[in-house]
């Protein structure tokens, strides 16, 4: 998840544009396009869907690795050590109690954002049952390499998609409109109090987490492009326009 906040990128989007982790924020939503075709909305649809799928089995193969996780989910696993619960009912489990501050922060949920409830958690969990923990050093770097290209990927085809950021990708954004500070300063904020909470709860912190943090955004942008949507309009890539103004994918 994701958030993880929230990313947006085009050729021709209206409104200006900032940088924050490596990816592009619009700060004024692009003029409406015209409605998806069936073909257009399938494409979009499946991309969808299959980053999500692919983001919670990259995330899984983070944690076998056993080299480090992202931010969130160091806060995951940590409280799937105190509570006994998997931490794909975790995630799912914290990620709809962090859509519920979007309620006082005014926040508009789109159908990304409660799939990205729904299904990384389930797909974490489906991953972790078949995937044993990598043992040795090659293997695991291996692994954790993996991880982080794929969810790098899962990135780009979920935020291409524009079906809305994820929950914790919405908290951040809405308390940068909220208070006025920076996303980058909200989002920073935000993930060293859960890597901090999530340590001390028992979360693994350590190479991979680093490594994830200075890697994830070069990845997501290039795989934005990638996976970008031709617009409805005329045939240009535009990447999340619309409602809500940002999108950023992490969990």
């Amino acid at each position: 998840m994701v958030d993880p906040a929230s990313h947006a990128t085009g050729c021709h989007a209206a409104g200006h544009y900032h940088h924050t982790g490596g990816l592009v924020l619009s700060s004024r939503p692009s003029r409406p396009s015209r409605p998806d075709s069936s073909g257009r909305l399938a494409r979009r649809l499946t991309q969808l869907y299959g980053g999500l799928v692919l983001y919670g089995a990259s995330s899984a193969l983070l944690v076998r690795s056993g080299l480090g996780l992202e931010p969130w989910n160091v806060l995951h696993q940590g409280l799937a050590e105190r509570t006994g619960l998997s931490m794909g009912v975790v995630l799912t489990v914290v990620g709809a109690l962090v859509l519920l501050l979007w309620i006082p922060l005014r926040q508009r949920p789109g159908l990304g954002t409660v799939s990205n409830v729904l299904v990384i958690g389930a797909a974490m969990d489906a991953t972790l049952a078949v995937v044993p923990d990598a043992h040795g050093w090659t293997l695991r770097i291996a692994v954790l390499v993996a991880g982080i290209v794929l969810n790098g990927a899962a990135t780009g085809l979920y935020i291409a998609a524009r079906f809305g950021p994820g929950p914790r990708d919405g908290l951040m954004t809405g308390l940068n409109r909220r208070t006025g500070l920076s996303v980058r300063l909200v989002r920073t904020a935000v993930e060293i109090t859960v890597v901090v909470t999530g340590f001390a709860l028992g979360g693994t912190v350590g190479v991979g987490t680093l490594l994830y943090a200075v890697s994830i955004g070069p990845l997501a942008q290039v795989f934005l492009r990638v996976f970008a949507v031709p617009a409805a309009s005329d045939g240009s890539t535009v990447v999340a326009a619309g409602q809500p103004r940002r999108a950023i994918l992490r969990r």
